[in-house]
């Protein structure tokens, strides 16, 4: 197959468009280098990228709807990434938020319609789920309280993605990731700023008591459950939770990270944040049950594969 991925030099696209190209498939990427984190990160995630058959980089916005159209010549399927991300940085630009994240998701997929494209897996967020105390969340859940602008956006995002589907009947699986993270993970992430700051002697904020929780997933399973929502063949709308189904405090997750640097790390107490949550825990029978998910790697595990590609990507290049 031919897949176009938006958003395909950040994060968990550089590492879906690898898989893709490893399994066989073409791989089209389009990413406009947003400089919301440093552009060299994206170029490091792709570099191993470029030169290999079947894959091509289009350095555009999802919002120039003229290359969208050209770069989705011949492509099967779509995995729409695009996003600007980020819970607090959204409350200081909420409108940028609705253009980039909404907006343009619409233009991703008026383009589908007009090329033809018919399956189309999108990204949506955990924080649509709100400030609930309920848990694990599920996919029945309302989500009708957002408690920043980007969850507002995913969630706007997700109603128009089954807008399209019911009137274009275009088979479209939004994905609920939960607190992805592993190698290549944005700067600016939990687990990467304070595995950066502990190995360079500076204290971990500790934002309110310790008690938030948050499902960490770790990459490898989340670009599992992406590849099994790109490979599902119908033309309904579904959403699915894809987190690794066992929420960690915030304390234990220092502890773990300790235990992971072989240190232990200083804490600086801080505020409740704006925008936060108290926690985030998934329900994954659903996506069990229909795309064979079933995360592998723990948060202990994980941590040490990061802790590794750490030090030996950015302690060598400080």
């Amino acid at each position: 197959m031919r897949i176009l991925v938006t958003g395909g030099a950040g994060f968990i696209g550089s590492w879906v468009s690898e898989r893709l190209l490893d399994r066989g498939d073409e791989v089209v990427v389009v990413d406009n280098f947003d400089p919301f984190y440093d552009r060299r990160s994206k170029e490091r995630g792709i570099e191993t990228l470029a030169g290999r058959a079947g894959f091509d980089l289009m350095e555009a916005d999802i919002a120039d709807s003229p290359t969208l159209k050209r770069a989705l010549s011949g492509v099967d399927r779509v995995v729409h990434l695009a996003a600007l991300a980020g819970v607090r940085p959204s409350i200081l630009q909420p409108a940028r938020y609705m253009q980039v994240n909404v907006e343009g998701t619409v233009r991703v997929l008026e383009a589908c319609r007009e090329t033809g494209v018919r399956h189309v897996v999108v990204a949506s967020s955990s924080s649509v789920y709100g400030k609930r105390s309920q848990t694990p969340f599920s996919e029945c859940d309302p989500c009708d309280r957002p408690a920043s602008p980007y969850a507002a956006s995913k969630r706007a995002t997700e109603l128009v993605c089954a807008n399209y589907n019911e009137l274009f009947d275009i088979g479209i699986t939004c994905l609920r990731y939960f607190t992805v993270f592993g190698p290549r993970q944005r700067p600016e992430m939990a687990i990467h700023k304070f595995v950066r700051l502990a190995l360079h002697g500076h204290p971990i904020p500790l934002f309110g008591d310790g008690t938030s929780g948050r499902d960490y997933t770790y990459i490898d399973d989340i670009v599992n459950g992406t590849l099994a929502a790109l490979d599902r063949q119908d033309e309904a709308f579904h959403i699915y939770n894809l987190g690794g189904a066992q929420p960690v405090t915030l304390s234990k997750l220092i502890d773990a990270i300790s235990e992971a640097i072989d240190t232990k790390v200083a804490i600086s107490p801080q505020p409740w944040q704006p925008g936060d949550v108290p926690v985030t825990s998934a329900d994954i029978r659903l996506a069990e049950r229909d795309l064979g998910y079933a995360p592998q790697v723990s948060l202990q595990e994980g941590l040490r594969r990061f802790v590794l590609w750490y030090r030996k990507n950015m302690l060598a290049r400080a």
